[in-house]
């Protein structure tokens, strides 16, 4: 028996091995060759630029809305009004601004009613600034008599600041002036031009301020207020009905960068968001990250509670800006579905 004889029963035996060896390489390179899902486009705007936002600037930096399949195109409102503009009008699915415009456009006519569904800063960010620096504690009564540049009627800086002052003994009304008609983008130079006694204002414009001695920081407002949610992310009840999978993958990947906030090195996160404050030096962004932090301004789950509406609620009623009447319950403005389930 020649020796190809005796090896051919071998052969044969190895030809179904073969073959699927081959097969699994040829589904391999099927699957390698398949074009990667496309991302889904969401067009976003922010009420405002600012270290307050960290975490979704890191969202977007290390690149959790991707992983999640969406691809984020981010733009700044300049302002919750502006925000909330775009969104009804429907030139923005997602806005980060605060919850007591949802408040005022559920009371509205307005046929695209407004949804929470995500929440991002457990309180205020911004920070009370005076012209002296004080060598203690500062005393809120020295604000008698005195100007202090707020922001529009009604907006969440506004109303954030009037519970600060009336827990303080102080009436907003009557016992000092608050300069409501400065636009956010004027606000810097209408200070630096001399403007008012006081102000208040958020990082990286307070730090920046401060740096030059051009102001100092007396107080938060957001630790004089408690945690009360701020800022929110939200979008209309046609879009929530129609997205829902868009909205749960944005609001995981929300929560991821969350939990990261909470335990990285500031000076870690700094790098991560120094792309969207070019302005600013490395010491100077981990200087205004750590002061945010030490406030614990940055929530750690988006769910946003009912007993952070219902107090707002309390607050924009004792600003006059909310009749009592036309309170809405915590369902008709929050959905907590997507934070629920967001791991």
């Amino acid at each position: 028996m020649s020796l190809f004889s005796r090896r051919l029963p071998a052969l044969v035996r190895l030809v179904p091995a073969l073959a699927m060896a081959a097969g699994l390489v040829s589904l391999a390179g099927q699957a390698a060759a398949q074009p990667a899902k496309p991302l889904t486009k969401v067009r976003y705007e922010e009420v405002i630029r600012s270290v307050l936002y960290v975490p979704m600037y890191v969202a977007l930096n290390q690149g959790y809305f991707k992983d999640a399949g969406l691809d984020v195109g981010m733009k700044t409102s300049q302002g919750t009004d502006k925000g909330m503009a775009a969104l009804l009008s429907g030139s923005a699915d997602i806005v980060l601004i605060g919850p007591e415009a949802s408040i005022y456009v559920a009371n509205s006519e307005s046929p695209a009613k407004p949804k929470i569904f995500a929440g991002l800063t457990a309180t205020d960010g911004f920070l009370l600034m005076g012209r002296k620096p004080v060598s203690s504690a500062f005393d809120w009564n020295q604000l008698k008599g005195k100007s202090v540049m707020a922001f529009r009627p009604g907006s969440n800086p506004d109303v954030f600041l009037e519970a600060a002052l009336r827990k303080h003994g102080l009436d907003p009304k009557k016992d000092l002036k608050l300069v409501n008609n400065i636009g956010p983008a004027a606000r810097t130079g209408a200070w630096m031009a001399g403007q008012n006694d006081y102000a208040i204002f958020l990082e990286p414009e307070a730090g920046n301020l401060e740096k030059d001695g051009n102001g100092h920081v007396m107080a938060s407002i957001g630790s004089e207020v408690g945690p009360v949610d701020y800022t929110v992310f939200t979008t209309t009840d046609v879009f929530m009905q129609k997205n829902p999978e868009v909205l749960q993958a944005w609001t995981r990947a929300v929560a991821r960068a969350q939990q990261h906030v909470q335990t990285a090195p500031a000076a870690d996160l700094a790098k991560q968001v120094a792309e969207f404050f070019p302005g600013m030096s490395q010491p100077e962004l981990v200087k205004a990250i750590e002061r945010y932090r030490g406030y614990k301004l940055w929530k750690t789950t988006p769910l946003v509670e009912k007993a952070a509406i219902e107090q707002l609620q309390d607050m924009l009623t004792a600003s006059g800006v909310l009749d009592s009447g036309k309170r809405v319950k915590y369902e008709q403005v929050v959905v907590t579905d997507f934070a629920a389930k967001a791991k």
